[in-house]
């Protein structure tokens, strides 16, 4: 037999070698927990997975509002530079395109089969849903379009 620690006292009875036996079981059974899961490879890589994931999506949030702010200034920038003449020809046309739209729309609803009109619903609340972007994308193009021209006409 092998001799106790020096810190730790032998048993002087039964009762307590005992319990010394069922404490040592105890932490035997703590390090065979603990090195079973340092050994683990794939739970330490689904871990790692997730974390990542979260990490991925707080990054993408925080980029996506950074774009959202930088879209609504390049959006500010370009109504501001835009000429009144061209803003006003803007204001017209979309007041037909609503008002062809409205027409359009009625035809649509009397002669498209449901679920036709189910998959244009759920678009239209799409584009409904991130009008500023779309606004914004359209200012730029039409901002590039006209240095374009201009660069063209030079």
């Amino acid at each position: 037999m092998t001799q106790p620690p020096h810190d730790e006292s032998t048993a002087s009875s039964p009762e307590q070698l005992r319990e010394q036996v069922e404490q040592t079981r105890h932490e035997l059974g703590e390090t065979v927990e603990e090195l079973a899961a340092r050994t683990d490879v794939k739970a330490r890589a689904q871990q790692k997975a997730t974390v990542l994931k979260e990490q991925a999506g707080a990054k993408a949030a925080e980029l996506t509002g950074q774009v959202k702010v930088k879209a609504a200034e390049a959006a500010h920038l370009v109504q501001d530079k835009l000429p009144d003449p061209v803003k006003d020809k803007a204001t017209t046309a979309a007041e037909q395109v609503r008002a062809k739209a409205g027409q359009a729309g009625q035809v649509w609803q009397d002669k498209a089969p449901e679920p036709v009109r189910a998959k244009a619903g759920q678009g239209a609340r799409a584009a409904r849903d991130h009008r500023t972007l779309l606004l914004v994308a359209g200012g730029v193009g039409v901002a590039t379009w006209l240095l374009l021209r201009r660069r063209g006409g030079k």
